[in-house]
C-alpha cells in the first residue's frame, strides 16, 4: 500500500532538525526500497525548512503509522501536526526517475483537501483532470502525483501534486483551470516550497 505523509514543523524547530538530522537519515534508510518521494517543505524564499513530506509503499496503516510517528523528529516533538493518508502513485517511477531542471524551474508541493462526499464528483471529472495535464502540458513537469484516499481506501479524500514550474505564478496558473479546482472539489488548497530529499 502506498501512503502520503506531511509532518508540518512547529516554529522554531530548525535547531531540532540540525540536532536529529542524522537519526533522521538513519531512520530513512530502513525504507530505501520502498521510498517513492521525500523532501523538506520549504518557506516562500526556499531559505527555511517548515516540513517534511514522504511517498512510501508499506505493508500497511501500522506500519504507516510508526514510519510516521516513530521517526525521530516526530518523537522529539519537532511537529505541529502529521497527516497520513492512503495513496496511490499515479506516476509509477520514483521522484530519482524524474528529470527535472532545478537550475531554471522551482518545485512545490501541492495538497488539495477534498470536500466530504466528493468521491463520485472525482470520479466523472477523472478523465478530464487527466485530459488536462496532458493537452496544457503538465504531465511531464510531475515528479509524484496521485490520489489521496481514507484509512480503508474506498473514498477519495484529495490529491497531491509535487510539480516543477517556474514559480508561484505558474502553479497558481496550474491550479485556476485544473478541473477538480474549479469545480469545487477542494476544501483547501496548500502551496509548499519544495525540495529533494535525503543525504546530501
Amino acid at each position: 500500500m502506498e501512503y502520503f505523509i506531511y509532518c508540518r514543523d512547529k516554529p522554531d524547530s530548525a535547531a531540532l532538525r540540525e540536532e536529529l538530522v542524522e537519526a533522521h537519515w538513519a531512520f530513512m534508510d530502513r525504507y530505501s526500497d520502498t521510498m517513492i518521494a521525500r523532501g523538506p517543505t520549504l518557506s516562500d524564499d526556499g531559505a527555511a525548512i517548515t516540513g517534511s513530506m514522504h511517498m512510501v509503499d508499506l505493508p500497511d496503516a501500522e506500519a504507516a503509522r510508526v514510519f510516521a510517528f516513530d521517526e525521530p523528529f516526530a518523537k522529539a516533538g519537532a511537529f505541529a501536526d502529521i497527516l497520513v493518508r492512503r495513496c496511490r502513485n499515479a506516476m509509477e517511477r520514483t521522484m530519482w526517475e524524474f528529470d527535472g531542471d532545478p537550475e531554471t524551474n522551482q518545485r512545490f508541493l501541492v495538497i488539495g483537501h477534498g470536500k466530504p462526499g466528493m468521491s463520485e464528483a472525482r470520479d466523472g471529472l477523472l478523465e478530464d483532470h487527466r485530459r488536462y495535464f496532458i493537452e496544457h502540458g503538465y504531465q511531464d513537469k510531475f515528479i509524484v502525483r496521485g490520489p489521496l484516499w481514507s484509512d480503508n481506501g474506498d473514498e477519495w479524500v484529495g490529491s497531491e501534486f509535487v510539480i516543477e514550474l517556474p514559480d508561484r505564478a505558474a502553479v497558481d496558473a496550474f491550479l485556476a483551470s485544473e478541473p477538480f479546482t474549479c469545480e469545487g472539489l477542494y476544501e483547501r488548497i496548500e502551496i509548499h516550497r519544495w525540495r529533494f530529499g535525503g543525504r546530501p
